[in-house]
């Protein structure tokens, strides 16, 4: 017997017929054992993207995403507010593909969907700023910069290694910038060069090493990081072998809540799941438990580090 009656695979159509082809002959073997009444459907842009979530998204009982970063990020902004939101599967197919990491999910497209096909359904937490959502990470400075200064071309040839590449490139650039963040009442102020509110717990396919990260805790993770110096990293490190991210750091700040508010000198791009959107200030919550994913192992939402 098939696990749902109705489900939806949703696709970028502006994807090379060459990427496409090939992965929905990964993904609809395993899909189709599973969904009943399955609709595939291409999107050619981010209009009927956010028409196939808005309209599909209450009457069906799974929604896969064929895609990256982004496309999860478009799609969970646009069934957000649904007062009937579907069990949400990911194939990943983009780049990092970090939110899929978060959930355990293999990355080889077969292998993923046989694994999400008939794996738990997990609530998941969701970050909201004033009018968008995110759902693994929001940040400014050196994660926002990285992003934007990503290569396209290089982007498509390279695949992750490309984002590694902006990171060295804009840490040597980096300049900080001083800020102003109330998290749960309780006031900071500084220079940083970088600040991330933390739902998931990867970065350009790297985890993040802080083992209080948890998706279903109903809070964020918030991280100062003050310079891009070695001192940083080792502090960076450190973090991930302590039972809890409690000690006192020099050069990095951390705080937990449920309501943020961040204000900067100068306006800072905020780059939201691996997209640039809106620019500083922010007042940022927490959604307990808003979101449904279907888990792809026994690690999904594992809250423990591997160092």
């Amino acid at each position: 017997m098939p696990r749902f009656e109705t489900g939806i695979l949703l696709y970028n159509g502006n994807k090379e017929e060459n990427e496409i082809t090939p992965a929905l002959r990964q993904v609809l073997p395993e899909v189709s054992k599973e969904v009943k009444d399955l609709r595939v459907i291409q999107t050619a842009s981010l209009e009927e993207l956010r028409d196939v979530c808005r309209t599909y998204g209450p009457e069906t009982d799974v929604f896969l995403i064929l895609g990256g970063d982004g496309t999860i990020h478009e799609c969970i902004n646009s069934m957000a507010e649904l007062e009937k939101r579907p069990v949400i599967g990911v194939l990943p197919a983009g780049t990092c593909n970090d939110f899929s990491r978060v959930l355990d999910i293999p990355q080889r497209l077969d292998q993923a969907a046989a694994s999400i096909m008939k794996g738990e359904a997990v609530k998941v937490d969701a970050g909201k700023t004033e009018d968008t959502y995110f759902i693994n990470f929001w940040g400014i400075g050196l994660v926002a910069q990285t992003s934007f200064n990503i290569d396209e071309n290089q982007k498509n040839r390279l695949g992750v290694l490309s984002y590694f590449i902006s990171a060295l490139k804009t840490v040597n650039r980096s300049e900080p910038f001083r800020f102003s963040l109330t998290v749960d009442g309780e006031k900071l102020e500084g220079e940083a060069v970088m600040i991330l509110v933390m739902n998931g717990q990867f970065i350009g396919t790297r985890k993040v090493p802080m083992s209080s990260l948890d998706l279903q805790d109903g809070k964020l993770d918030v991280l100062i990081v003050k310079n891009s110096s070695l001192a940083v990293f080792r502090e960076w490190l450190a973090m991930g072998r302590e039972r809890s991210v409690d000690q006192k750091f020099q050069d990095l700040s951390y705080r937990q809540g449920q309501h943020i508010t961040i204000e900067t000198e100068t306006d800072e791009e905020v780059d939201m799941d691996g997209e640039i959107k809106t620019e500083t200030p922010a007042q940022i919550g927490v959604l307990p438990g808003h979101f449904t994913f279907l888990g792809g192992g026994p690690n999904a939402l594992r809250t423990t580090t591997d160092l």
